[in-house]
């Protein structure tokens, strides 16, 4: 099972710039808002992601509240990548403890 990182631990990797974050909700949301950066991630994006990214690229993926994000990790993991976590508490309480970490259209 993968392992899971609190907000303020996803805030470090954001700020030290070397991870990507994944975000596995629906693209509508992901439109709306999301943390800087960030990749939408779906069934129809996966197998291009899966061949164009390092599996040595550090990945935190996130989902609404943290319990999706955790399958995705698990799968992500088994993929061959070596460091991925789960945002504990997902996009919907990221956004109300770090606003200022949030990209919205």
């Amino acid at each position: 099972m993968a392992e899971r990182i609190s907000p303020e631990d996803g805030v470090i990797k954001l700020q030290s710039g070397d991870t990507l974050f994944v975000d596995v909700r629906d693209p509508a949301s992901h439109q709306e808002a999301r943390i800087p950066g960030a990749l939408l991630l779906n069934q129809s994006n996966l197998e291009d992601f899966l061949a164009a990214t390092d599996r040595q690229q550090p990945l935190v993926v996130y989902c609404y509240h943290g319990h999706s994000s955790q399958g995705a990790s698990d799968y992500l993991a088994e993929q061959g990548f070596h460091s991925v976590v789960s945002l504990d508490g997902g996009f919907e309480y990221w956004r109300q403890a770090h606003p200022e970490h949030v990209d919205s259209e």
